[in-house]
């Protein structure tokens, strides 16, 4: 038992370490198997930083969770380069091909969690208001990694003790049953609101890569508001309107063309209210190189204009600077569709700040044929690799809730309600025309047509955040969620009726295998006796 303690806590504090560029003296075994671990502040703190660091290490397996599936990335490879992830992009689901296995990998990240809520729930030498912050920091985390298992899987089980930790070992009792959807929501809903009781009226760090009050209200919206739109409790919308209404002191980068782009150039910028930390030297953002294109079947190969005349010879070399010393591979092994580019108009500042748009063209004829239509994603590029040594490291932040997203899920609320949405809107579309005026305000509708107009600023606003998969299984037109095909609108990727079971995920055999008190997701076939 000392040894699976040891295991769990030396791992943590280890990576917590290296995150905070301190050494760490690390006691034998026996130290660590036991309670004398939670003994001072600092290691409370480590502790905390370690959770955080879990975190971060989760990035791309929350973007694959919440994006991959939305229709907004192609499964047609367009640079003679195989393609990742195309059962989860095709819908291409079963026991067989889960695309994720292990419940996503999130029960590690929790068990931790749940340690730490056990253990500083007891000590004595925290003050009050600390004790507290950080309880406040565990909850909301917790309710954050089962947030996405009930989005993902539907029921799951429900693990809210250390249970290895406490010394239970064997695994027949370890045993536990899917639990219904509505007791995940309810575990979600407890856990968020005890962390903002937690936190009282403490305020939200400058340093944004920290769990804070803010995040954890944005967190209680977002979930409201699912708990609203898929579980049909409509009462739940006031409660998502107050807990967004909480957030004060934030705001959109606005006045410039480059605002947008700064959003996630600048940290700790005035949007961002929780955000995933990447720095030069610590860590950075794991596959967003493979979202870029291949040097080696690039240059000489490309136009930016896809009308461009024979004999020019304008090919691009190698636009984004990317084929200098990179601090990981360079190559497509996923790119967005090129119709998702299309839905910008050209003046939107998003546009250019979240793709590099180019072209293979056939000049031999007239007028000129385009053979391939590619972007590259560039959103999240980082610094010039001037500015870093002469190396291409991609460090920026990743934002898990920014003001946009607070603007466009009020917005939701309001048209949900049966207001008018325009005034969250209207703060969206001005700043991605700043600094000239929007061609084309929003103007109110039916309560269809406007949730279609925010599901559009959302899949231009959110590329690679993480959030098209969910905005399609929340939001809707008429009462169907807009992740079913439909003659209503273009953004639906399953057929209802034969689908519908696929708007959550399967899990692998070796999960019944291991626990056969869990069943297969409902609707998908099955090989459990």
């Amino acid at each position: 038992m000392n040894k699976i303690k040891y295991l769990l806590l030396a791992t943590l504090i280890a990576v917590s370490a290296a995150s905070c560029k301190k050494t760490l003296e690390l006691a034998p075994e026996d130290y660590f198997g036991s309670s004398s671990f939670w003994e001072n502040e600092s290691q409370v703190n480590n502790f905390m930083a370690g959770i955080h660091t879990q975190f971060r290490n989760q990035q791309f397996q929350f973007y694959r969770l919440g994006e991959m599936r939305g229709g907004g990335l192609s499964n047609v490879d367009r640079q003679n380069t195989s393609l990742n992830d195309l059962p989860i992009i095709q819908q291409d689901l079963s026991e067989n091909s889960t695309g994720v296995s292990a419940w996503a990998g999130f029960y590690g990240p929790i068990l931790q969690i749940n340690l730490f809520i056990q253990e500083v729930e007891k000590v004595g030498f925290l003050a009050e208001s600390r004790k507290n912050y950080l309880l406040g920091q565990a909850y909301a985390l917790r309710a954050y990694y089962y947030f996405h298992l009930l989005r993902t899987y539907g029921g799951v089980p429900i693990r809210l003790e250390p249970e290895v930790s406490n010394g239970k070992t064997d695994p027949i009792e370890l045993r536990k049953a899917r639990a219904t959807e509505a007791e995940v929501l309810k575990v979600i809903k407890d856990d968020v609101n005890k962390s903002i009781t937690l936190f009282g009226g403490a305020a939200s760090p400058a340093d944004k890569s920290l769990w804070s009050p803010k995040a954890s209200h944005m967190l209680k919206g977002e979930v409201y508001l699912w708990s609203a739109k898929v579980y049909n409790n409509t009462a739940d919308l006031a409660e998502a309107k107050t807990a967004l209404n909480a957030v004060t002191g934030t705001s959109l980068l606005t006045g410039t063309a480059a605002s947008f782009a700064n959003v996630f150039k600048q940290k700790n910028n005035n949007e961002i209210i929780f955000a995933i930390r990447f720095n030069v030297g610590e860590a950075e953002m794991p596959s967003y190189g493979q979202f870029l294109y291949s040097t080696f079947n690039f240059d000489g190969q490309h136009y930016k204009d896809s009308t461009v005349s024979a004999g020019v010879g304008n090919f691009l070399v190698d636009p984004l600077k990317i084929a200098q010393t990179n601090s990981q591979q360079i190559i497509q092994r996923y790119g967005y569709t090129f119709e998702l580019f299309q839905t910008y108009q050209l003046a939107d500042n998003r546009r250019n700040a979240t793709f590099y748009d180019y072209y293979k063209v056939n000049t031999a004829v007239n007028p000129r044929v385009v053979t391939i239509r590619n972007t590259a994603l560039v959103k999240f590029i980082g610094p010039d690799a001037a500015t870093t040594t002469n190396k291409k490291y991609f460090t920026d932040d990743w934002p898990v809730y920014r003001e946009a997203d607070r603007l466009l899920m009020l917005a939701e609320i309001t048209n949900a309600e049966g207001g008018n949405p325009a005034s969250f809107i209207k703060q969206i579309r001005d700043r991605a025309f700043a600094p000239a005026a929007d061609p084309t305000p929003f103007v109110s509708g039916s309560k269809d047509a406007n949730e279609l107009a925010i599901f559009s600023e959302r899949s231009k606003e959110f590329v690679y955040e993480g959030k098209r998969w969910y905005d399609l299984r929340r939001m809707k037109f008429g009462s169907d969620p807009l992740v079913f095909k439909s003659t209503n609108h273009s953004y639906g990727v399953l057929t209802k009726g034969t689908e519908t079971h696929k708007a959550l995920w399967p899990i692998e055999r070796a999960i019944w295998t291991n626990d056969p008190l869990v069943n297969q997701t409902p609707g998908y076939a099955t090989t459990k006796p």
